[in-house]
């Protein structure tokens, strides 16, 4: 119940064609103010002016990453009866621009993501990347199981890749660069490897089928992309019943400068946070720990999550 004033603040906030169309791109998505203006063609006084409104009446909440303010619709009773307005204007051509627009930010960021790593595929193993220990990955192999299906989720620099298909009976490793996944073929062959795989496509949307593998790895690869929830089920859709996730990312940290230079969205997990997002997946026997601290600055800790598929 929020009252007649209440009321009266939440249909004005709803009578104004921006303003919907800002609630209409949140509920599919969690957006930042600059993604907002780019979608909306609007400047960013214009839109931080509606966000706060909305905000005010309780259909928008915010939160900050780092210098960042991201925006994500709200739940409760303003919500639901934005819901029935949303509805109702479902169809209609603005709402329908607007979400093209937004898929055009989506294609946008992954051309990103993958140019920067076709540009940095040449010199990936001398790169100071965040959380690539030697130590982590081998606390994290002795939980795979031998002579399985295994699929590897953004491959990096393809060192976990060649050491799974030693033990494996196949690996899938799945990119979005395409050079990447050529450099890892290249050393593959020379090494005499011809068990993997190599497949370009997005981890949040895989091109693989249903029950297809028997262990899904993704080593450092959940920070880098949009929707870490969505790779996870994602992971769960391809894998057997009984089959074994492991997660290898990096602890909370406030290293701000990764965003920029090595592309990463999020600045790791905290283990109750990386613990939740895969029970939420539908994964059992969920165990999150933490593996190594890079001997380098900014000495960022690993960690290391396993999980069967229920």
């Amino acid at each position: 119940m929020i009252g007649l004033t209440g009321t009266t603040r939440l249909l004005k906030a709803l009578g104004d064609e921006t303003r919907l169309r800002i609630l209409n791109l949140l509920s599919q998505e969690e957006l930042s103010g600059t993604d907002l203006m780019e979608i909306l063609n609007m400047g960013q006084s214009r839109i931080s002016t509606h966000l706060t409104l909305l905000r005010e009446v309780g259909l928008v909440v915010d939160r900050r990453a780092g210098r960042r303010s991201f925006y994500s619709e709200a739940s409760g009773s303003a919500a639901s009866f934005w819901k029935e307005v949303r509805g109702a204007n479902q169809t209609s051509p603005e709402f329908q621009a607007d979400t093209e627009g937004l898929e055009a930010l989506r294609k946008r960021r992954k051309e990103s993501t993958r140019a920067y790593f076709d540009r940095v595929a040449a010199r990936f193993g001398d790169e100071d990347l965040p959380g690539r220990t030697w130590e982590g990955l081998a606390r994290a192999l002795i939980h795979l199981a031998p002579r399985a299906r295994f699929a590897d989720l953004g491959i990096g620099d393809g060192m976990l890749t060649m050491m799974l298909a030693q033990v494996a009976a196949h690996v899938t490793a799945v990119d979005l660069s395409p050079v990447m996944l050529s450099q890892l073929a290249s050393r593959a062959k020379q090494a005499g490897i011809n068990n993997i795989k190599f497949l370009q496509g997005d981890i949040e949307d895989l091109p693989l089928p249903d029950a297809s593998h028997d262990v899904v790895v993704a080593s450092q690869a959940l920070h880098h992309i949009n929707d870490p929830a969505r790779c996870l089920q994602e992971a769960r859709r391809i894998l057997v019943p009984d089959g074994q996730l492991l997660v290898i990312d990096l602890l909370a940290h406030n290293e701000e400068w990764v965003r920029e230079k090595l592309q990463h969205i999020h600045l790791g997990f905290t283990e109750n946070g990386l613990e939740r997002e895969i029970k939420q997946a539908g994964f059992q026997n969920v165990q999150v720990f933490r593996a190594a601290r890079d001997p380098e600055p900014p000495h960022l800790m690993t960690l290391v999550a396993i999980a069967r598929n229920a």
